[in-house]
């Protein structure tokens, strides 16, 4: 059932990577890696839309070849956010839901949850999603994010260090450790708002945007998933993906 609220979501798609060139348009057993992300978004029951925010006309053309709607954004936008407003500010909705353009096995399922949180609690203005590890490698991983969240499930922290953190700098049993998963809701209006807002010092120490709206005194609204899907950003993580499609697909 759709909300009474219009989502949009929108998936900021980037040529260039820094890991992996083209790695939008690399492909997955058939089907390159933008249509795969598209087509488990546009699966999510909630959304009323779904948009690819491009910088580079290959990825318009490959998006509009499979009937997906794309549009043409800056290439001087410093994140997959400021992409995003880009399109936001031209659209009439009520909540925007970004989605990674190299999460090809996303499952409709995240896309809602991430919307719901801002459907069911009109408090928050930006919202995200996490789920429990036991990973000791994940949770010393500083490419994989850890969040903390107070007893209403709003973010404390984020952090490439494990968090909680220990005195001793070990794990400690019974304590619960989660990985944040990189797709966000924003009202509308306050994504607009949003990305005025200067890097923070946070931001800039630990390399996450998300502390930006948190060193500005915005709360961020953490909902608990049972599981995630992996995102692409190295030709490890690519062919990890790639065995998973081609086995899915030929069982």
């Amino acid at each position: 059932m759709k909300s009474r609220l219009k989502v949009v979501g929108i998936i900021p798609a980037r040529y260039r990577s820094t890991r992996l060139e083209a790695k939008l348009l690399a492909d997955i057993c058939g089907k390159p890696m933008i249509q795969r992300t598209h087509e488990g978004a546009a699966r999510a029951s909630l959304l009323s839309d779904l948009i690819v925010a491009a910088d580079d006309q290959r990825i318009i053309d490959v998006v509009q070849s499979f009937g997906g709607n794309a549009v043409m954004t800056s290439t001087s936008h410093r994140s997959g956010t400021d992409r995003c407003a880009e399109v936001a500010a031209k659209l009439d909705c009520d909540i925007i839901v970004n989605v990674q353009g190299d999460e090809p096995l996303i499952e409709p399922a995240i896309v809602d949850a991430a919307a719901r949180l801002l459907i069911e609690d009109t408090a928050p203005e930006m919202a995200t999603l996490a789920v429990e590890t036991h990973s000791e490698d994940e949770l010393f991983d500083r490419a994989v994010v850890k969040v903390v969240f107070d007893a209403k499930g709003y973010a404390l922290y984020f952090s490439r260090a494990f968090l909680p953190h220990s005195k001793t700098g070990a794990l400690k049993e019974g304590v619960a450790y989660y990985r944040h998963i990189g797709i966000y809701s924003y009202r509308r209006d306050f994504l607009l708002r949003y990305v005025t807002l200067p890097p923070s010092k946070l931001e800039i120490a630990e390399e996450l945007e998300q502390l930006r709206a948190l060193d500005n005194g915005y709360r961020i609204k953490v909902g608990v998933v049972e599981h995630f899907s992996l995102n692409v950003d190295t030709p490890e993580h690519l062919e990890k993906v790639r065995k998973i499609v081609c086995q899915s697909s030929s069982s």
